[in-house]
C-alpha cells in the first residue's frame, strides 16, 4: 500500500516514458512525492534508477508523460558524486559558496549540523568519501529543500560511515521538514524509516511499506541470527512477471504472485 496524504504531492511523474535510440529506459512511471515522506527507489543495474531522477530534476526530457511541481517545491540534490579537476584548488567553504544565493551564515550553519566545520578549508580533493557525501549533503541543504533528493548516498563511503550518514540524512530531513527520494542498495540501514520502496526495472514492478521480519524464527532458522541482522525485507504483490530480458510477459488477469524482496550488507 502506498503512502498518501491529505497534503498535495510536492511532484507527480505522470505516465513518464524515456527511449535512447529506441530503447526503453523508463516506461509508464507513475509516481506521486508527498510532503515529509521517505521513499526507496531499488532494483538491477540498468533498470533505470537514475535516469528517473534526471527526469525528476529536468536533466533528462522523458519522452512522453509529465512532471508537475507543486508550486512551492523546493528540491535539494545529493548526487552520487562528483568529479573534481585535481589541478583545481577548492576548498570546502569555496565550493559551498558557488550554491546559487548561498549566504555565509547558512553555509556555517550547514558545516555545523553536519558536524564537517573542521574540513572548511580542507581542498576538495582531500576529502575521504563519507566526507565528500557530508559535503555534498550540506550544499543540498543550503536551498533549505521541501524535497531532498539522493541518488546512491553511500557510494566511496566505508561501512564504518554508513549508519553515521544515514542518521545524519534522517536528522536533516527532520530539521529541514521535507520529504526524501533515495536511490539505494543498502536497505538493511534505509528500510526502518523508509515510507514506501519502488522496484523499478524500466517500469515500477512493486511497491510497497517495508515490513521488517529479521526476528521471525523461521527466517533466523533458515539464515541464521548473524545474516538476519544483514538483511531487511519488505514483503509486496506482483500483478505480472518478467522473462530473463526483463520485460512484462504476463497481464495482471493470468498472473499474481507475493515475494519478498532481500537486501544483504555488501561489507
Amino acid at each position: 500500500m502506498l503512502v498518501k496524504s491529505i497534503q498535495a504531492p510536492l511532484v507527480q511523474l505522470r505516465d513518464i516514458t524515456v527511449e535512447f535510440e529506441q530503447k526503453i529506459a523508463l516506461q509508464n512511471i507513475n509516481l506521486d512525492i508527498y510532503p515529509n515522506t521517505i521513499t526507496t527507489i531499488v532494483g538491477p543495474n540498468g533498470g533505470g534508477k537514475s535516469t528517473l531522477l534526471k527526469v525528476l530534476l529536468k536533466l533528462q526530457r522523458p519522452t512522453s508523460g509529465r512532471v508537475v511541481y507543486n508550486k512551492g517545491v523546493r528540491i535539494g540534490y545529493v548526487p552520487q558524486k562528483i568529479h573534481v579537476d585535481p589541478s583545481l584548488p577548492i576548498t570546502v567553504k569555496k565550493f559551498l559558496s558557488l550554491q546559487k544565493n548561498a549566504k555565509k551564515a547558512d553555509i556555517l550553519h550547514a558545516l555545523a549540523q553536519l558536524s564537517i566545520t573542521h574540513l572548511t578549508d580542507n581542498r576538495l580533493q582531500k576529502l575521504s568519501g563519507g566526507e565528500m557525501q557530508r559535503v555534498l549533503l550540506a550544499r543540498a541543504m543550503l536551498n533549505k529543500p521541501n524535497l531532498l533528493v539522493l541518488d546512491e548516498p553511500m557510494q566511496g563511503v566505508d561501512i564504518t560511515g554508513q549508519a553515521e550518514l544515514y542518521q545524519l540524512i534522517h536528522h536533516t530531513q527532520q530539521q529541514l521538514n521535507c520529504a526524501i527520494l533515495m536511490v539505494s542498495h543498502d536497505l538493511h540501514l534505509v528500510m526502518a524509516d523508509t515510507n514506501q520502496v519502488l522496484c523499478i526495472n524500466r517500469h515500477i514492478c512493486c511497491a510497497g511499506t517495508p515490513e521488517a521480519i529479521s526476528n521471525d524464527p523461521t527466517f533466523r532458522y533458515i539464515f541464521g541470527d548473524q545474516f538476519s541482522k544483514n538483511v531487511a525485507f519488505y514483503t509486496h504483490h506482483h500483478n505480472h512477471k518478467h522473462d530473463l530480458h526483463g520485460d512484462v510477459c504476463c497481464t495482471p488477469h493470468s498472473y499474481t504472485q507475493q515475494c519478498t524482496h532481500q537486501s544483504k550488507n555488501r561489507s
